[in-house]
This record gives structure tokens, sequence and C-alpha cells, in this order.
């Protein structure tokens, strides 16, 4: 992958993280990051509240990350494909309104109180965010020295740790009511009086995701309006002719293939641990209301973005393989 215009070469350490030439494309692409985050992490919110609302279990409140990675997952090659074809502009703007269409979706799917309708909401927003984080992450290795690539990779996705930590703080504030009931209080009411309590919960993320929808659409403007450096793919040609050169393609580089399998387990871990934080401590001090458990999840996103910019600072001085390396053992404590 190059671009149109050369870029300068510096010592790795000393490169700054990016040029004044490319200053706003990286902003606007890094607040994608940042944007991302907020789609991810509020579903460790939703777990709880969702489960409160349609009086699930903690199995089948799961399916929220089920629904939402599979999202991820399905459309990651069609994304890498719309980005070859359309560039990757138009596929970051195909992946914003995706996402601004996922998130309007939550208003009818809180007035259906349809769970498979929330789902679905989620499964749309993971869409576009695959398409999100597809287009941005190799994108923003080009703007700035190419000797800064990996630092500046890293910095961007720090800003990905502030939304993950901000999601918790907005979710407690604007989704959890603090209304909350035992079972045999929800054994006790009547039938109106269940559906108006489940109806008044569902309501509460209709304002959240509208704002986040309204966000989605405002950067999908200022991008459209922004002049983003051009990326220039291989021709088709050049690459069937890499193809039948190392017929095994990716599978000829091991370092990636176990890239893979280290990212593979480490989203999990990530993943895993953030959705049940708030259900843990709930179930390890009885009583604890959601509300009061989101504190816990915030403590939890804070030590992930303070790792992640501490990672990103340390990076100006230790080549990245060996602070990998470091923080793998580190996780091993």
């Amino acid at each position: 992958m190059t671009i149109s215009a050369g870029t300068a070469v510096g010592d790795v350490r000393s490169a700054p993280i990016t040029e004044r030439r490319f200053f706003v494309p990286f902003v606007l692409i890094t607040s994608l990051f940042f944007l991302w985050a907020f789609g991810v992490n509020l579903n460790d919110i939703l777990i709880p509240h969702l489960k409160n609302v349609f009086g699930l279990s903690d199995f089948q409140s799961s399916f929220i990350q089920v629904a939402f990675f599979g999202g991820y997952f399905l459309a990651a090659f069609p994304a890498g494909w719309a980005m070859e074809r359309i560039g990757y502009k138009k596929g970051i703007l195909a992946g914003l309104f995706l996402c601004a269409a996922g998130a309007v979706l939550f208003l009818p799917a809180s007035s259906s109180r349809a769970y498979g309708f929330f789902l679905f909401a989620l499964f749309v927003m993971a869409c576009g965010q695959s398409f999100l984080e597809v287009a941005a992450n190799p994108y923003v290795t080009i703007l700035g020295p190419p000797r800064s690539a990996e630092r500046r990779l890293n910095f961007a996705q720090s800003f990905n740790a502030v939304g993950a930590m901000l999601s918790p703080i907005l979710g407690r504030a604007f989704i959890f009511t603090g209304i909350e009931y035992a079972p045999a209080q929800i054994a006790a009411m009547s039938s109106t009086q269940l559906q108006a309590y489940r109806a008044a919960e569902a309501s509460t993320v209709k304002g959240p995701y509208l704002v986040i929808a309204g966000i989605f659409v405002v950067v999908a403007i200022l991008i459209q309006l922004t002049h983003l450096p051009d990326v220039q793919e291989p021709a088709a040609e050049a690459r069937a002719s890499h193809v039948e050169k190392d017929s095994e393609g990716v599978f000829s580089h091991p370092h990636l293939l176990k890239g893979v399998v280290a990212q593979f387990f480490y989203v999990g871990a990530q993943v895993g641990v953030a959705s049940f934080v708030i259900r843990y401590a709930q179930f390890a001090v009885h009583g604890t209301s959601a509300k009061t458990a989101a504190l816990y999840l915030l403590l939890h996103q804070t030590g992930f973005m303070a790792g992640r910019f501490i990672g990103s600072a340390m990076m100006k001085k230790i080549a990245a393989p060996r602070l990998l390396s470091l923080f793998a053992a580190a996780s091993l404590v």
C-alpha cells in the first residue's frame, strides 16, 4: 500500500507521529477509533440492562456480543473487497452510515421491546464498524513518516481506549436508571406494572443511541468535505502475478499467523472480561445495582486506557516486538 506523495524517512524513535500536511486527515481518522469504541463498549452496559428489561439469563444476554462480533466477522471480508473497489474514503463513509443506521434502529427496537430487534441493530452497527476498522487501521499508518507507522497506529488506537473508558460513564448516567427490583418483587407485579417498568427501562437507550447516530453522520460529513491522501492498491494483474509466485499466500508468513492467533485470544479475553464485569460485581457483592457496579467497569476501562497510552509512549524508546513481549509476559502475572 502506497500513497501518491512521498513521506519523510527518519529514525524510528525520533520520527514525528505525523506531518503537518496529514494533520487534519490524521485527526479525523483517529476520531474513528474513538467513535467505534462506543459501539463496542456500550455493549458492556447493554448486557446487564437488556437482561433486566427482558428477564434474560446471563447466557441469553451474552448473545449481544455474539450478534455484534458476528457482524464484525461477517463484514470483514466484504469490507476489504469494498476498499479495493470503491477506495478507502468511500469505504469509511459507508461504514459510518452503517453505524448510524444501526444506532437509529435502537429506537424502533426499544419501542417494540423485541430482543431480536436489538440484536439486529447491533449486527448492523457492527458491520459498519468492521468497515471502519478494516479501513482505519491500515490507513492511519500512511499518514506520516513510514518509520513512525507502528507508533502512529498504536497512538491512534489509544483513543479507542478513551472511548472505552467514557462508555461506562455515559451508560451509567443515561442508560441505567438505578431502579431495579428483586425477582420476588418482579413476580409480585401485575402484568400492567411489569410492562410499564420494562417499557420505561427499554426507552432509556433511545437518547444515547440517537446522539451516537448523529455523531457518526457529522463525522461522515466532515470526512466527505476533507481531502484524504490517495491510497493506491496494486493493480489486479500485479496482485494475480504475486499470488502465482507465492502460492501459499498469507500462510507463508508465520509471524502473521501467530499474530492472528494472538489477536484472537486477546480480543476474546478483553471482550469476555469487560462484558461481565458488572454482572460479576453484582454476584460478588449481593444487592449491588448495575448503576453502582458500572463503577467497577469504569476502573477496568481506565486501566485499559492507561495501558494504551503508556504503551504508545514506550514505543518511542522500546522496539515494538520487545514491548509486545514485555506486555505479554506481564499479562501472565
